[in-house]
């Protein structure tokens, strides 16, 4: 089964790189959202993983899309961003942290360990590039 992944990025251009990365390696993207509204327009959809920027076109929304998506709709979230302190200690229920600029190599590296630990996989080790939660 593919994995379904939302992008929430207000970098059009980097939000459509990545959605091209994904989609070539077979991810299916049901979307891209660049605020809090549009992030949630596709909560009620099956999302496997959202990958989730800080700030965004309507601020710092970033934390509250991640922890919406993932304790109220279940959705792995990996939070991509070139702030990654803004996060602090973490948010409750989210994977972690991968920092901007990333490569093709190491988002689709962090895409399959987030699909791993989503899948119940506890001992995946993390890529070293990856900061996690908890």
């Amino acid at each position: 089964m593919t994995q379904s992944i939302l992008i929430v990025e207000d970098e059009f251009l980097v939000a459509l790189e990545m959605q091209c990365i994904l989609e070539d390696a077979g991810y299916e993207v049901v979307g891209v959202a660049a605020d809090l509204e549009g992030a949630m327009s596709f909560a009620e959809r099956e999302i496997d993983l959202a990958l989730v920027d800080l700030n965004l076109r309507d601020g710092l929304t970033g934390p509250q899309i991640g922890q919406r998506l993932a304790n109220e709709h279940n959705a792995a979230v990996l939070f991509v961003t070139a702030n990654p302190r803004l996060l602090g200690d973490g948010v409750a229920g989210t994977i972690g942290v991968l920092t901007k600029p990333t490569d093709e190599d190491s988002l689709l590296t962090a895409v399959a360990y987030a699909s791993r630990r989503r899948s119940g996989d506890e001992q995946v080790e993390a890529p070293p590039f990856i900061r996690c939660f908890g």
